[in-house]
């Protein structure tokens, strides 16, 4: 059985988590991706009337980069588009997503397939960068 640390990336953000997704969607516009959806898990959770520390995931990626993936792998579309998740963890604020690494892997995609889905390690790299 593989390990979460090696299927799943987390990485600390020095802002908050409505910060942090703001930096986000602004960083996924920038890049000339598109922003399919932000769920707001907490948000639900809380009209439902149910507590749930601040989760957010943000749904991004391009069709450019995703359909060849999905081309060569239809199944990859559970995975794609991309998917962070950005979450409070007691006083700090975390971003978490699939290592592409691990996506490439569970769909056999080629290097060169594997390599369209690796730009969210920047991505991420980019929000969190003071």
């Amino acid at each position: 059985m593989r390990t979460q640390a090696v299927e799943i990336v987390t990485k600390l953000s020095p802002w908050s988590v409505d910060e942090t997704v703001s930096r986000l969607s602004a960083v996924v516009a920038a890049r000339g991706m598109k922003l399919f959806a932000i769920v707001d898990h907490s948000g639900e959770a809380e009209a439902a009337g149910l507590e749930l520390r601040n989760t957010k995931l943000v749904i991004f990626g391009s069709p450019q980069a995703g359909t060849p993936v999905m081309q060569a792998a239809p199944i990859a579309a559970l995975d794609l588009p991309l998917k962070v998740l950005v979450w409070a963890d007691g006083h700090e604020t975390k971003l978490s997503y699939t290592a592409p690494e691990e996506l490439a892997a569970r769909y056999g995609l080629s290097d060169g397939l594997a390599d369209r889905l690796a730009g969210i390690h920047a991505v991420t790299d980019t929000v969190i960068d003071r």
